[in-house]
């Protein structure tokens, strides 16, 4: 299972798309959170969802799909026809990170959040770069795959916090893959928080928001 790393780095369609930024300066950033967007969607777009946040000392930062779609199917399928989209998103992801640890910024003040196919993304992302991050947040996503299993996965979370949001009725995110992936995560080592809002549809509500301030926080007085 492809991890990536700085010493061989994957280059696909989504290394030179570039990143879009808002709020604070890195330097001046008590924390950050990394936003990926879902398909069709773009780097610019869910950066507006900062605005939802009650915070003016986070850096926020969404790297750009190739196409505006990190990969061409369903997270469902097989994860080998999703390359090499999936593997150059997780990449793009990693660069981000390492940057912002570059620039002084440990991973316990780095929250990961996606929408939709971002949300996928940001989860797959997690569990195949384990450690101990300030937050992962999947607003209607799950794991990336036609099956998955916790021994595909390898080392710890070390209680990140992981809050997943759905709908039980998501036309696009199966409920039983959130179950599935948040057992997943929970046995890598997350502290997990899973709500299951009933017939809300394939969007970002108020409740969500709610949990988003509150790790922002914890993050920020940690």
């Amino acid at each position: 299972m492809f991890r990536a790393n700085s010493a061989n780095p994957f280059k696909g369609p989504h290394q030179n798309t570039g990143v879009a930024t808002s709020g604070v300066s890195v330097s001046d950033a008590k924390a950050a959170m990394i936003l990926i967007h879902g398909r069709g969607a773009s780097a610019e777009s869910i950066l507006t969802l900062g605005n939802e946040f009650d915070t003016s000392e986070l850096h926020y930062t969404a790297p750009q799909a190739d196409q505006f779609t990190w990969y061409p199917y369903s997270f469902l399928a097989p994860t080998s026809q999703n390359e090499p989209g999936l593997s150059s998103g997780l990449q793009a992801i990693f660069d981000i990170l390492t940057n912002l640890e570059e620039e002084g910024l440990p991973k316990e003040k780095i929250i990961i959040a996606g929408f939709s196919q971002g949300a996928c993304l940001a989860t797959e992302f997690a569990a195949r770069h384990p450690a101990r991050y300030g937050g992962v947040i999947a607003l209607s996503g799950g794991l990336i795959g036609d099956s998955v299993s916790a021994s595909n996965y390898s080392g710890s979370l070390n209680d990140t916090p992981y809050f997943v949001g759905c709908s039980d009725v998501d036309p696009h995110i199966p409920v039983e893959r959130v179950h599935e992936s948040a057992e997943v995560m929970d046995k890598l080592g997350a502290s997990v928080k899973k709500t299951i809002y009933p017939g809300m549809g394939h969007t970002v509500n108020e409740d969500e928001i709610s949990h988003i301030n509150k790790m922002i926080q914890k993050v920020l007085e940690s």
